[in-house]
């Protein structure tokens, strides 16, 4: 019998001052039975971090959703995508292989990749080549002390609040709060 999705709901209200966005999302997080809670919450950490792209590329006219990620692999972890179902965004979480990137590459306007896990630098030097021409591709990698913080504030139900200003996110519950600036690799 296979294993079910755990599903968690976050109450996400962004600040993004460094693009003038502010907004609440309420979110649902389907966290696959592989998934940990820290790759999960840096799939919420995405999210508010390109939440300002509903308004800076769809005009408000847009839907910032998460996507099958584990489940399917030709789906993304987090997309944008405007009214016209036009693929705008199309993010990436953990250290994917260089096919699948290209292939989403010719899916989506931009395509960003958000890598944290201990051995990405190892998984970086390994593939970076590989990913020069690529040119709508981003590639960020968040620090292993903010991610592993992260996990900490993984709850089933969540309030959470999220400032970015001068590219560094602030991420609190209420009673705690974390730091995570990415930083850019391409």
């Amino acid at each position: 019998m296979a294993l079910k999705s755990t599903i968690f709901k976050a109450s996400l209200a962004v600040a993004d001052i460094d693009h003038g966005y502010y907004a609440d999302h309420a979110l649902t997080l389907a966290r696959h039975p592989s998934e940990t809670d820290e790759r999960m919450m840096i799939r919420l950490v995405a999210l508010a971090l390109n939440a300002h792209m509903l308004q800076t590329v769809c005009a408000g006219d847009g839907t910032l959703a998460f996507g099958a990620g584990l489940s399917n692999p030709d789906d993304p972890d987090l997309s944008l995508r405007d009214f016209t179902g036009q693929a705008r965004l199309w993010v990436e979480v953990g250290q994917p292989e260089d096919k699948p990137l290209a292939k989403a590459c010719g899916k989506a306007d931009q395509v960003h990749v958000y890598c944290f896990h201990h051995a990405a630098e190892v998984w970086w030097r390994g593939i970076e080549n590989k990913l020069t021409r690529l040119s709508s591709l981003s590639v960020f990698r968040v620090p292993t002390e903010a991610s592993q913080a992260l996990a900490a504030l993984a709850q089933r139900s969540m309030q959470l609040q999220a400032t970015i200003q001068e590219g560094v996110l602030m991420l609190g519950d209420g009673t705690r709060s974390i730091d995570v600036e990415p930083v850019r690799w391409k």
